[in-house]
């Protein structure tokens, strides 16, 4: 017996985790507009357009500014692997939570040589232990994570850019989680290559990848071109380094892709380059510093309501994401079943945790479509609702009315 299951229509859920959000329902129409050609002359330009509003995203001149078709790791992966020569790359890794841990795996799987210079979950790692790290192991790259959901720390980045060009290093920065709600100085951190994805503060689907690239960064990558001198390691004497590892992920094919020469490399995905474009369309048409406020009073809010219902807040408030928020679960309560009440009694989502957070916080998102006032209130209403439920005793009534004077 055949069973053609029925039509997808999932529950309309509040999503206010540390990601993925609900989507921008101009993002939600613009994707589902016709497929073209990858070649058409609409299909450029479109291309073309994505390329400069990402540039004012990511408040950067760099010409390399595009698409990776795939989730924000896709990029990650891109990025890395076509920095890292195995057995050649010194790569110091900035860590201080699951996404340093990530650096870490994809960097041991390309062959790099690395050394990591580690903060405590709830901290961030201090400009000057990153810098006498690397005077002491002289990496070629330093990767980092700019706000990482599994902590919900934010690691400061000024002074990034300087430190590598004086050692001689490219600087990569992870801003998956922080595009489009914090601060993101491409240029005025002087970092080399920034990733991101359309699934936190930009309101989007996971899918896409937007990506910016320096032109010293650019030049190093083109050197390592799919060309016959590229294929054997012999042949990085005269000039050319061993081509790059992965041809999907092979920066150097998707610059000239995204380039006036348009050589194929993939077909591509042209329904969520249609969404990536909206995302930034919203968020420069709502203006950058407006968009940063409106992610710092959610988080503000959010925090002061949790507070007030007597719950205590992770990490240090100093490097607190404005987007992400992580509350302890009071003891002796199961985490996982506040969680099964928000879904079930109020469509309600929030997240849980990883390693040695797991069962010890949820996280609490507030960006994008979502950094509204009346969703941080509702989130915080259920919430006291659900503990109440369980038998935990809180400050009932105090949440929403702080969280309301924060936000003002």
């Amino acid at each position: 017996m055949t069973d053609f299951f029925g039509e997808i229509n999932p529950p309309q859920r509040l999503l206010m985790g540390p990601g993925p959000v609900n989507a921008h329902p101009r993002v939600l129409r613009a994707m589902s507009a016709d497929l073209l050609g990858q070649f058409d002359p609409e299909m450029t330009a479109y291309m073309n357009e994505t390329m400069a509003l990402y540039r004012q995203l990511f408040r950067t001149q760099n010409r390399w500014t595009f698409l990776i078709d795939g989730t924000a790791r896709a990029a990650i992966e891109a990025a890395l692997v076509s920095l890292i020569d195995a057995g050649r790359t010194h790569v110091l890794i900035v860590r201080s939570g699951r996404f340093g841990l990530l650096l870490t795996e994809i960097c041991e799987r390309l062959g790099a040589d690395y050394e990591v210079v580690d903060a405590p979950w709830g901290e961030v790692v201090p400009m000057d232990a990153i810098r006498a790290k690397a005077l002491e192991f002289r990496p070629d790259v330093i990767a980092c994570v700019h706000g990482d959901t599994s902590t919900t720390m934010a690691q400061p980045l000024d002074g990034l850019g300087d430190l590598c060009r004086e050692i001689g290093a490219f600087s990569y920065v992870d801003a998956t989680a922080t595009l489009g709600g914090m601060p993101i100085e491409t240029d005025g951190w002087g970092v080399d290559i920034v990733t991101a994805g359309l699934q936190k503060c930009l309101g989007g689907p996971s899918g896409s990848a937007p990506m910016t690239i320096s032109d010293r960064a650019a030049e190093f990558i083109f050197s390592r071109r799919h060309t016959e001198k590229g294929i054997r390691a012999a042949d990085a004497e005269d000039g050319h380094r061993p081509r790059i590892g992965s041809n999907y992920f092979d920066l150097a094919m998707i610059m000239d892709y995204w380039s006036e020469k348009r050589l194929n490399h993939h077909t591509e995905a042209t329904t969520m380059l249609y969404g990536a474009r909206e995302c930034a369309r919203v968020a420069l048409q709502e203006g950058l510093e407006a968009r940063f406020e409106r992610h710092a009073k959610a988080g503000a809010a959010m925090t002061a309501g949790l507070r007030a219902m007597g719950l205590s807040v992770y990490g240090d408030d100093r490097y607190r994401m404005t987007n992400v928020t992580g509350v302890y679960i009071p003891k002796g309560l199961d985490g996982e079943r506040v969680r099964q009440r928000m879904r079930e009694d109020f469509e309600i989502e929030i997240g849980t945790a990883f390693g040695p957070l797991q069962g010890q916080i949820w996280r609490i998102g507030a960006m994008g479509y979502n950094a509204m006032k009346s969703k941080v209130l509702t989130t915080l209403a259920a919430l006291e609702a659900c503990l109440v439920a369980e038998g935990v005793a809180v400050n009932l009534g105090a949440a929403v009315p702080a969280a309301r004077e924060v936000w003002g």
